[in-house]
């Protein structure tokens, strides 16, 4: 009884997260998950309150279509406690300081609530931010260079300090070299064709003699981007090499209409789709390394995956992008 109760708050916390797109503190739920689970007697715990942490997540790209630069911080929440609305508006952090520097000045950036903005825009900021707009009635707050001030550029290196009081969180990422995609082919879905259905390959050039790092998103008609469930990789089997592979179709974890595994990863004949394509440093890749393979290993019988950090003083990711989209239409 008490391992179905277990798994059950389990499974409401991972909705949570992924509404809230708290990635970050995933891996903390979890080593309390396996904690409970793997003991031999059952642990009550003597408290619902523990130590809360800043998290932080944020983002500087350059490039095709390129993002604003922008952090959110908020704090994390224990694994056992009471879950309302007032309490997840709460873990937003309204009265920080947050300043990036691109090796020549300081930008402090502005903090903007989405309350702030114009409703007919705010659909744009959901889908930046990666956040489903009929699931999130939140009052949600971000610190953006709203003048374009921060200098982002292939080979740039970014300091972020964000303070809270006395404390203060730091974090460096790099912007790396951009290595596009070469060319895009579409062919029938593998083993009996659905007619329907098509799916996409694209062939890379990868450079010589470095170890390089992609991520992608994919979006279809208005949809926002979104990233596919494993969604990085490196070069090890193809550094310096022409390299075709599949593209897969995002979809949002949790997404209703049930799942069809000849569907999965697919495209649609004749919808218009956007490839976003990434490329990020060592320290970027192995936080969403390690958070995908988090993410993609839950449940009771899961193994604990210590999802890695930049953020000094604090949890989450402050991470460059080199990016390009490609805008394409699956042939009928």
């Amino acid at each position: 009884m008490e391992s179905k109760v277990i798994y059950i708050f389990y499974m409401m916390m991972m909705q949570i997260l992924q509404i809230m797109n708290t990635k970050n503190i995933l891996g903390a739920v979890t080593i309390l998950f396996i904690g409970l689970m793997s003991c031999q007697d059952p642990y009550i715990p003597t408290t619902l309150e523990s130590e809360q942490e800043i998290v932080v997540e944020g983002y500087i790209e350059s490039g095709d279509n390129a993002n604003p630069t922008f952090v959110l911080v908020t704090r994390s929440i224990p694994f056992i406690g009471k879950v309302t609305p007032e309490k997840l508006a709460s873990l937003f952090v309204k009265d920080a300081t947050v300043i990036v520097n691109d090796g020549q000045k300081d930008v402090t950036l502005n903090r903007l609530c989405l309350s702030e903005i114009p409703l007919e825009l705010r659909d744009q900021a959901y889908q930046l931010l990666g956040f489903n707009p009929d699931s999130v009635a939140l009052d949600l707050c971000l610190y953006v260079d709203l003048l374009n001030s921060i200098d982002r550029k292939e080979g740039g290196k970014y300091d972020l300090r964000v303070t809270i009081g006395d404390k203060q969180l730091t974090a460096t990422t790099t912007i790396p070299r951009f290595t596009g995609l070469d060319s895009f082919d579409f062919r029938p879905t593998p083993g009996v064709p659905i007619d329907t259905l098509s799916q996409l390959f694209c062939k890379i050039k990868d450079p010589e003699n470095t170890i390089d790092y992609y991520r992608y998103f994919t979006a279809t008609g208005g949809d926002g981007l979104i990233p596919p469930f494993t969604s990085v990789t490196n070069d090890l089997f193809f550094n310096g090499k022409d390299f075709e592979f599949p593209i897969a179709r995002a979809q949002r974890r949790g997404q209703g209409g049930g799942f069809d595994p000849n569907a999965f990863g697919m495209f649609r004949r004749g919808d218009t789709i956007t490839i976003k394509w990434c490329t990020l440093d060592k320290a970027h890749f192995d936080f969403w390394n390690t958070r995908d393979f988090a993410a993609n290993n839950g449940g009771p019988f899961g193994s604990y995956t210590r999802i890695i950090t930049n953020i000094k003083g604090g949890l989450g990711i402050w991470g460059g992008y080199a990016v390009a989209q490609y805008e394409l239409i699956v042939p009928k």
